[in-house]
């Protein structure tokens, strides 16, 4: 079996470490790493510095690679896909406010002007969990009439014989990984949604379309 090589682990075993400029940054590494291997992952935080994102910042975006979205039916589009913004509470609008402020600061929303041609339109809601709100777009009207992206998944035995003579498996996770999907032009004009405080076009991809799971 490949030796399992964790950077995280207990808060007793944090190791902190300055490796983005001008800001101090958690890195928990494993206690169990010999100096040597502890060096050389601290070498790799520091050489990768700038692949660290925060939340106060706008999102990468993965390179060569566009979202793009087909409907099975020609323009002009049925009457169902322009539909009107769901009616929210004064707390559901604030919630839903802020986190439209959000996404606009992160790159991943642009409100769309006045002047603008607009064919599709998306409800949002603002889903509650533990008091915390989330931003959810119902996106079933679009769904519909989207055609399916069908490929291949790797079989999980064959990934598995491919793993076996690793020496580290290392586990990477993306912040927004969704968001971190480019649209194309076409795409953002499909993905439009409408809200009390007007229309917002999605530049990144969004959570809820119907293939969104297969980028």
């Amino acid at each position: 079996m490949p030796k399992q090589i964790s950077v995280v682990s207990s808060v007793k075993d944090t190791y902190k470490d300055e490796f983005v400029t001008n800001q101090l940054v958690e890195a928990q590494i494993n206690q169990s790493l010999s100096p040597k291997m502890r060096n050389e992952l601290i070498n790799v935080l520091y050489t990768y510095k700038n692949a660290f994102a925060s939340d106060n910042e706008p999102l990468g975006a993965i390179r060569g690679h566009e979202v793009d979205i087909t409907l099975n039916i020609d323009r002009p589009y049925p009457p169902v896909l322009r539909r009107p913004a769901y009616p929210a509470s004064p707390r559901a609008r604030e919630a839903l406010e802020k986190h439209i402020q959000e996404l606009i600061q992160l790159g991943v929303l642009r409100k769309v002007g006045h002047n603008e041609e607009v064919e599709v339109t998306t409800p949002v809601i603002i889903a509650w969990h533990n008091d915390k709100s989330r931003m959810v777009g119902d996106f079933r009207a679009l769904n519909t009439y989207t055609v399916p992206d069908r490929y291949p998944i790797p079989r999980i035995q064959e990934t598995l014989t491919q793993l076996s003579k690793a020496k580290y498996i290392t586990s990477m996770d993306a912040l927004k990984g969704f968001h971190q999907n480019v649209l194309t032009p076409k795409a953002k004009k499909l993905l439009r949604i409408i809200t009390h405080c007007g229309i917002y076009e999605y530049l990144r991809m969004p959570f809820g379309i119907k293939n969104a799971p297969s980028h």
